[in-house]
């Protein structure tokens, strides 16, 4: 196994420090700010303002809600030191708008990938659709009360996301 893969394999692309339980934004932008300076602080962008601005380009192209009440803002930068993902799991009675076609989202997964990563973007986004389309992982999601269970379960989700 070459050291690309094993670091792959390894790869965390969540971490506790980059879940918010309880998450109030007044919209979407405000949801995907607060979750990208998660990840600013975990050192996994290098520019928040500059990253934020890939992340509103890319919302602007197409809404990101999916069905089941996820919000799904994503984008490849140049900011993006490493693929990760944050995870706001909305106060309740709190929702957002993300563009669904069955209304507003409760959890919000903002994914963060290097410019370059073309291909791993669209794997990590088909594998957490895949998982996000299963109403027993959301449900898990929604329920759980400790970000470590919810990193736990975005990050086993992913774990043969290059396969």
């Amino acid at each position: 196994m070459s050291d690309l893969s094993l670091n792959r394999y390894e790869a965390v692309l969540t971490e506790p420090e980059m879940v918010i339980l309880d998450l109030e934004a007044t919209d979407r932008d405000d949801a995907a700010a607060q979750l990208a300076e998660r990840m600013y602080k975990q050192g996994r962008l290098t520019d928040l303002p500059g990253f934020l601005k890939d992340v509103t380009a890319r919302e602007h192209q197409m809404a990101t809600g999916l069905p089941g009440g996820i919000g799904l803002p994503h984008a490849r930068s140049v900011h993006a030191v490493k693929t990760s993902i944050a995870v706001g799991i909305c106060k309740y009675g709190h929702r957002l708008d993300f563009g669904a076609s069955d209304g507003p989202a409760s959890v919000v997964l903002l994914i963060a990938t290097p410019a370059a990563s073309y291909s791993e973007h669209l794997e990590v986004l088909a594998t957490l659709a895949r998982s996000l389309f299963r109403p027993a992982f959301r449900e898990s999601l929604r329920r759980a009360q400790d970000p470590e269970v919810i990193a736990e379960l975005i990050n086993s989700s992913l774990v043969f996301f290059d396969h």
